[in-house]
């Protein structure tokens, strides 16, 4: 259930129902669960990792974990059909895995390693996306999945839209291209080399067009007109020769860009400095003592999975384009020990999202014969 309530409750009220205490909830797609499912080698590694999950402190300040309640054998059962990936085909009979869906706003972003590992596997180039910008889906993937799973990726497409850089540049196009440029630059300092896949609309003119595809030319990236949303496969036909010129390249220099043994603080200092383009990170009390009590608890040497805002580099959704001298608030920091990395949660991002101004409920109807509509 979305429900704005779960965000923050207390529950153990009444005789006999435990301890009274604050709890909340947070959507599927955000949950350690999911993360948990996403970067399970298998379904012993499932077990070991839900095993793993720390569910609270002792009055000695040790973590209680799952397996302490063992409970992680019941939790395995529950998902050992979910742990599969799935083959899926396109309209046009090609073969995709479809597999886990951690958001990349408030999670890593990234499908599975088995789905990936399966594509490796039984494909000579594997195509896996990570959600939203390179700022956040792209760092990610770098920085947790590919560590995580030992994957060494060899070229990355950044999808880049006349609409989007304009949204970016205020309405102006022009201004928006140094936003394309920025994740270009971030994507680089990982060691992968680039592509720039314009995704073409009806609504875009071909001297927009020309003014993106000559400004990333101009930043020494291979560039790609994308059209399958008009054409389907034929109009990704160019991309692929593109990727497929940068893979024969063999350039690629993989390598996150930072230590898991590093201190938390400067490991979030290194993503907001390195991939935000921030001035620094100032840290809410109740986050500045989470980081403390971590360390001591020896759950600090892990990636560190950052919650911010999709809209913006910055942690200010209505801060765009590639905005210069800010600093990035970091409110709260827990372990999602788990899946193996700590959570950082920026600025106003809410883990349980509420619902949209028109929910899609209000338009759902059911006739008397038991037909119903709104669904789509």
């Amino acid at each position: 259930m979305n429900d704005r309530s779960l965000r923050q409750a207390v529950i153990g009220l009444g005789a006999g129902n435990g301890v009274v205490r604050e709890e909340r909830w947070v959507i599927v797609p955000a949950s350690e669960i999911m993360a948990i499912v996403a970067l399970a080698t298998g379904r012993e590694d499932l077990e070991e990792r839900l095993g793993r999950i720390v569910i609270g402190l002792s009055q000695g300040a040790t973590a209680v974990r799952a397996r302490d309640l063992k409970a992680a054998g019941a939790m395995a059962i529950l998902l050992k059909d979910a742990i599969c990936p799935n083959l899926v085909q396109t309209l046009e009979g090609g073969p995709a895995i479809l597999h886990a869906g951690p958001f990349g706003n408030i999670a890593h972003g990234c499908n599975s390693i088995l789905a990936t590992r399966a594509g490796l596997a039984l494909g000579d180039v594997v195509v896996t996306e990570a959600g939203f910008g390179s700022d956040l889906g792209a760092e990610k993937f770098f920085d947790i999945k590919c560590r995580v799973g030992g994957l060494n990726p060899e070229a990355a497409v950044l999808v880049a839209t006349v609409r989007s850089l304009k949204v970016q540049g205020g309405g102006s196009l022009e201004r928006g291209l140094p936003h394309l440029a920025h994740h270009v630059e971030s994507v680089r300092q990982f060691g992968v080399p680039v592509v720039v896949a314009i995704n073409r609309f009806t609504a875009d003119s071909e001297t927009e067009l020309m003014m993106v595809a000559d400004y990333a030319s101009r930043l020494g990236v291979r560039v790609a007109l994308c059209e399958v949303w008009e054409k389907g496969g034929a109009g990704g036909e160019a991309l692929a020769r593109e990727v497929l010129a940068l893979l024969d390249g063999r350039s690629a220099r993989f390598a996150p860009i930072y230590d898991v043994a590093l201190p938390v603080r400067e490991k979030i200092e290194t993503i907001v400095r390195k991939v935000y383009g921030g001035d620094g990170v100032d840290y809410a009390p109740a986050a500045a003592r989470a980081i403390d009590a971590l360390e001591r608890l020896g759950l600090h040497e892990t990636p560190v999975c950052m919650a911010k805002t999709q809209y913006s580099l910055t942690d200010d959704p209505s801060r765009l384009g590639r905005p210069t001298g800010f600093r990035i608030t970091v409110n709260e920091v827990y372990p999602s020990a788990g899946a193996g990395f700590v959570v950082a949660r920026t600025g106003d991002i809410m883990t349980m999202p509420g619902l949209p101004k028109v929910p899609a409920a209000e338009g759902m109807t059911m006739s008397p014969d038991g037909t119903i509509a709104g669904l789509s």
